[in-house]
């Protein structure tokens, strides 16, 4: 499909993960990817491989976010879809109990604040165009509660859900779309990191999902196309889930 050919795509976090396949799938629907990222070797790679360019970006910082959308713009001339996608979960982002001040801020600064930042920048781009998509990463876990806390991760995605809900309405009549995606447990180096170190966490986990596997990241990609194409043209201030039925689920399948 060429949905989105020609148009202008920003993917932070886009060298690994969900932000590298949806990079993957933007291209091949004919996009022009702007591919932000801390690290240089995993982002230039995926920018060749799109055929787009690449700018290393911390989200935590406002001039790097603005620079990054100057890129896009000096680059293509426009800016069309932006997935603000980048985000961690540190292993010492636990219970409340035992999570740090540091720990806790660290994960807000580059799960919420980012994204912040990212549309504070994007948004008066698309306000001169008339028109363009914000697809921000929020999670299941925005909407739902868990014993195997990650207590400000948690906390992060529901910043995302709720300011992704409000800029969507906000900016609704001058053609800006602002959804969040919300996926669930997706196999990712992340997660395969944060389970490594905790077996038992991992399977407390996938008990409770009735498709009885993780997501792979294509799948959150192509669930990203959409929300950035025209096939999603009368959806705005929504929460998107792809989770694999836990949301919905009080037992799951045997």
């Amino acid at each position: 499909m060429d949905r989105l050919a020609d148009r202008v795509a920003i993917v932070t976090g886009g060298g690994s993960g969900i932000g590298l396949a949806t990079v993957r799938r933007f291209a091949s629907e004919g996009a022009r990817v702007v591919v932000a990222d801390v690290d240089d070797v995993a982002g230039k790679a995926a920018a060749s491989e799109a055929g787009g360019i690449f700018v290393r970006t911390d989200v935590t910082s406002s001039d790097d976010v603005d620079a990054m959308v100057a890129a896009a713009v000096d680059t293509y001339g426009r800016l069309d879809i932006a997935f603000n996608n980048a985000g961690i979960s540190p292993p010492d982002d636990d219970s409340i109990l035992s999570t740090g001040l540091e720990a806790w801020r660290r994960v807000q600064e580059v799960n919420l604040t980012s994204v912040y930042l990212c549309c504070k920048a994007q948004i008066p781009v698309m306000q001169r165009q008339g028109k363009g998509s914000i697809i921000n990463t929020a999670s299941f876990v925005a909407r739902m509660g868990a014993a195997t806390s990650q207590i400000s991760y948690t906390a992060s995605k529901g910043g995302v859900l709720a300011m992704s809900r409000e800029l969507g309405v906000q900016f609704a009549r001058e053609g800006i779309r602002v959804n969040a995606l919300s996926p669930g447990p997706v196999d990712t180096p992340l997660l395969r990191e944060l389970f490594a170190s905790d077996p038992e966490r991992a399977a407390r986990r996938m008990v409770h999902i009735p498709m009885g596997r993780f997501a792979d990241a294509t799948e959150i990609a192509a669930a990203v196309a959409f929300l950035a194409s025209d096939d999603s043209s009368f959806i705005t201030a929504s929460e998107f889930l792809v989770d694999g039925g836990i949301s919905g689920a009080y037992v799951t399948p045997l």
